[in-house]
């Protein structure tokens, strides 16, 4: 399955300064394994030590929340969109 990933303009440096890239995989974890493959300055910034969702990023799957679907296992299918924003702290 090929989705577009959309990034936020912190990883756009490590994407060559591209808005959005695609990438094949037939879950989140498995786009963000290629992403991570084709862009390795990505890997922190996506994942923690232990390859789980890094705590201070959100993803959305078209516009659901993947903490609120299946996380890195959520399915994804050809033409679908994830969007990759940095969390927001407010204090």
């Amino acid at each position: 399955m090929s989705v577009e990933v959309k990034l936020p303009t912190l990883l756009r440096p490590q994407a060559d300064g591209q808005a959005s890239v695609t990438a094949d995989g037939a879950t989140v974890g498995e786009v963000f394994a290629a992403l991570v493959a084709r862009y390795p300055g990505m890997q922190d910034n996506l994942l923690d030590e232990s390859g789980g969702l890094h705590r201070f990023v959100n993803v959305y799957k078209n516009d659901e929340d993947i903490r609120y679907l299946e996380q890195l296992e959520t399915k994804v299918d050809d033409g679908d969109t994830l969007s990759i924003l940095p969390a927001v702290a407010g204090g």
